[in-house]
């Protein structure tokens, strides 16, 4: 395997792999972009133009059972990610997914136990770009101790993409094809969960200020994600965390964020500006964290997956068990908004 191309199959080719996995993959030494199967055979073969491929598919099943593919490259919507993911691990496929890992609990649970019933096969998960080039050195200072025991976390992620009510219904406001994900949730659950463990107990709130909106037809389509949602959980470690997303909050970007406030001192990451900010409690403020270059983590995810498929390794992070736990998570939220009750975690013991 090391002397010869690992050959790739996109399963979707939308703006992530575009913009994204394409540009990285290309970083990489010994690939091969062999086959692409999109929404339609006219986006496949605009796809195969602009990507350099060769070969279209008429299905994504035929696509898995083509023996020349290596490695699957899912980057369709969520609503896809297990039944590719299943297939291609079964056809004998590393598998690369697009995040959010799945559309609910059920379905990353699923995945999860796939990938471990086929241990000679490479996993990972798209990470979030957000809170990265920091990354590292905020879980040094967690871990050295720092901010001495955790006691609260404040996450902001107000964004504006659904304030305007005249426009139309986006595919992410789609339960069927998004499932429980909604706006930057998942990512910040990630973020979090690297930095400081998973929760153990969840409460929230959502709100949908537009019920309905305009579909290709012209006619009305309901709005199955909120606008917004407000979490309220404690954390393992013993500190309250809150989390605030939204989709119609204009004028908020220099305030977005991620504070850890702790016993000794606070770390603040503003993801506007991309800087962080730390001081001990004892300080007069705070003042800014300035990372040396081989501090800073660049995005290598595409290189990192096909050189952990080259070294024979199962997973890179993040792993299947990081979306799922993530998954966990979103999942929870909403079936305290469901229910209006606080909801425990985890919803069951695996490993």
């Amino acid at each position: 395997m090391a002397s010869e191309n690992l050959r790739i199959g996109f399963v979707g080719a939308g703006g992530i792999v575009r913009d994204r996995h394409v540009p990285g993959l290309r970083k990489a030494t010994g690939v091969e972009f062999h086959g692409v199967v999109n929404r339609s055979p006219e986006s496949s073969a605009r796809a195969a133009e602009e990507f350099g491929i060769e070969r279209t598919y008429d299905t994504w099943e035929q696509l898995i059972a083509d023996p020349a593919i290596d490695i699957v490259w899912v980057g369709a919507h969520p609503y896809m990610h297990r039944l590719a993911t299943e297939a291609a691990l079964n056809a004998g496929k590393h598998v690369f997914t697009q995040a959010r890992m799945a559309l609910n609990y059920e379905d990353a649970r699923a995945m999860y136990l796939a990938a471990q019933q086929h241990p000679n096969l490479t996993t990972m998960i798209s990470p979030p770009p957000h809170f990265m080039r920091g990354d590292r050195a905020v879980r040094k200072l967690i871990a050295e101790g720092f901010i001495g025991q955790p006691t609260n976390v404040v996450v902001q992620s107000f964004t504006d993409p659904y304030i305007n009510t005249t426009n139309p219904v986006h595919w992410r406001q789609n339960w069927g094809i998004s499932g429980y994900n909604v706006l930057d949730l998942g990512m910040m659950i990630e973020v979090m969960h690297r930095w400081l463990g998973y929760a153990k107990r969840v409460s929230a709130m959502a709100h949908t200020y537009t019920p309905q909106r305009p579909n290709a037809s012209g006619g009305m389509d309901p709005v199955e994600r909120p606008d917004t949602v407000t979490v309220l959980a404690e954390l393992d470690n013993g500190a309250m965390a809150t989390i605030s997303c939204s989709g119609v909050a204009r004028h908020a970007r220099e305030s977005n964020g991620f504070e850890v406030f702790g016993t000794e001192g606070v770390i603040r990451y503003l993801s506007g500006p991309d800087k962080i900010y730390i001081g001990k409690n004892s300080d007069s403020g705070l003042h800014e964290l300035i990372l040396k270059p081989e501090e800073e983590r660049q995005w290598t995810a595409e290189v990192d997956f096909i050189q952990a498929i080259r070294e024979g390794r199962r997973t890179v992070e993040p792993t299947f068990w990081d979306g799922l736990k993530y998954m966990e998570m979103t999942e929870a939220i909403f079936r305290s908004i469901e229910t209006g009750k606080a909801i425990d975690l985890p919803f069951e013991q695996l490993s």
